[in-house]
């Protein structure tokens, strides 16, 4: 028997739930459905908006429309014309997406409150560790040539 991952929620959906909230919860992924929310749009003209690199907007709007979120027509002119826009169930996801952005921006403060903290408690522990004078150089020599044979080239 596998255990649940949240309450009695079976682990497989876990990782549908899992798969679901990284696709619409992807930066770029909730920016594009944003943007289109107001209607279809062109290629460029979306990635204008969003300030997105070509690559990454190409690699988004394929997962959104895979998913289901969003359609690609083609109109047959010379040069074809992409136009992009959101399906039912894109437009449906932005309200949950809103309560979202509306919750997140609702926790600004405390977030840099615990940024805060969590950087003044770091910097104490690295003023309370040994001074660079009282450490075992060969520990340090160690990890220093483990970490450049592991470093990428």
């Amino acid at each position: 028997m596998t255990k649940p991952c949240m309450s009695d929620t079976p682990v497989e959906t876990c990782r549908t739930l899992t798969a679901t909230l990284a696709r619409v919860g992807d930066k770029w992924s909730m920016m594009t459905i944003v943007s289109l929310e107001h209607g279809s749009l062109r290629f460029n003209d979306l990635r204008r908006q969003i300030g997105i690199s070509q690559k990454v907007l190409t690699g988004t709007l394929r997962g959104l429309e895979r998913d289901g979120y969003v359609t690609r027509t083609v109109t047959t002119l010379k040069p074809p014309r992409v136009d992009y826009g959101l399906t039912d169930m894109g437009r449906e996801v932005l309200g949950p997406v809103r309560s979202l952005a509306g919750w997140a921006l609702g926790q600004t403060e405390r977030i840099e409150q615990a940024r805060r903290r969590y950087d003044e408690l770091r910097a104490e522990t690295l003023l309370s560790e040994p001074s660079p004078a009282s450490v075992d150089h060969r520990t340090t020599n160690s990890i220093r040539s483990f970490s450049t044979a592991s470093s990428p080239s």
